[in-house]
């Protein structure tokens, strides 16, 4: 499928999917959402040697959120299949068993704020503008992966003045991972995500759905869980003894590579 809006790349297990509606400060319309979901269905679903997913809007605007000239002219059904195409394809992104970082330079607003927070991880730039202004507009922000992301207080905050917060700002929250330099900002982003590559993609798999399943569990039973899944990869992973052999041997050398 030829791509309009959209730019995907695949190189040595990296795959980086970048909005390309700059013109338009990547505004979320119709065309733009269905060729998103598209690469994520289709292109990164049957490209097995994928291992990691750089979601961007590019260098100088994530996205600003719903398309302001399209969505004034939805009639009922439009509103309907825009906000239902928009549930695919956020389940989507949480249901994708490869790591996704989201790499977030200019404004993320809206619609664009709740792609940014579908990633595993959210690489900042000090550029990156985060903002929910939907109640300015008369109607609710997705708030349930924000919740998770900085707790109650905080979402209630942004939701309810729907003030734009800086990089730095969103990473004293801890709404974000990290915040680079704009001149070192894909650099650093390429060079987290060639590092993450080496990840097992079964242990990717099992420790991204225990995120999952241990937030709606209380505390005991996601103990459970998290003990069960640990012995069940301990046995089938026939590489962990080595692994932790090596490390023991190498004097419990540390990879500082990717942290904030």
């Amino acid at each position: 499928m030829a791509y309009q809006f959209v730019k995907a790349d695949i190189t040595d297990a990296v795959a980086v999917v970048e909005m390309d509606r700059k013109h338009e400060l990547n505004a979320l319309s119709f065309g733009l959402m269905r060729e998103i979901h598209h690469v994520f269905s289709s292109v990164l679903h049957e490209s097995s040697s994928v291992r990691v997913v750089v979601f961007t809007g590019g260098d100088e605007c994530f996205s600003a959120g719903i398309d302001l000239k399209e969505a004034p002219y939805f009639s009922a059904e439009d509103a309907a299949e825009y906000f239902r195409l928009a549930l695919e394809l956020y389940t989507l992104l949480l249901d994708q068993d490869k790591i996704i970082i989201t790499a977030v330079s200019g404004i993320a607003f809206g619609g664009g704020f709740n792609l940014a927070l579908m990633g595993d991880m959210i690489i900042a730039s000090e550029s990156a503008i985060f903002a929910h202004p939907e109640i300015k507009y008369g109607f609710n922000p997705l708030l349930t992966p924000l919740v998770a992301r900085v707790g109650m207080a905080r979402a209630r905050e942004l939701a309810l003045r729907g003030d734009p917060i800086g990089a730095r700002e969103a990473y004293g929250i801890g709404l974000v991972n990290r915040v680079v330099a704009p001149e070192f900002f894909r650099d650093d982003v390429m060079g987290c995500a060639g590092q993450l590559v080496g990840r097992s993609p079964e242990v990717v798999k099992a420790v991204k759905r225990s995120l999952d399943v241990v937030s709606r569990l209380d505390a005991k039973a996601a103990l459970e869980y998290e003990l069960e899944m640990t012995s069940m990869l301990f046995n089938i992973k026939g590489d962990i003894r080595e692994r932790m052999k090596a490390v023991v041997k190498s004097k419990g050398h540390e990879d500082t590579s990717c942290k904030g």
